[in-house]
């Protein structure tokens, strides 16, 4: 994969977090994130002030990862070829 190649988002639903949308297009352009997927939006216990991305659990070919703000919670489906640190690192560099 060269540099100017970039993943894909995919919108497969119509309500995300608010400001999750600029934070995946951004993380798209990083090498080794071939596909990013918002998935199912559910509410939370807890009360998240700010929008924080965790790495939640392997999936085949990527992660599974949650994606929390106030206390709503998304699932979000990351394909790629980084390690679980590497990826972390990488989310890390695009919230900031």
């Amino acid at each position: 994969m060269t540099r100017v190649d970039k993943g894909r988002l995919v919108w497969n639903h119509s309500t995300h977090l608010d400001g999750l949308i600029p934070i995946l297009e951004k993380l798209i352009n990083y090498p080794g994130i071939t596909t990013v997927t918002p998935g199912v939006i559910s509410r939370a216990k807890g009360h998240c002030p700010h929008l924080k991305i965790r790495i939640s659990v392997p999936i085949r070919g990527g992660y599974k990862a949650i994606a929390r703000q106030g206390k709503t919670v998304q699932e979000v489906f990351i394909v790629t070829d980084l390690s679980q640190q590497e990826l972390e690192s990488t989310i890390k560099k695009v919230l900031s």
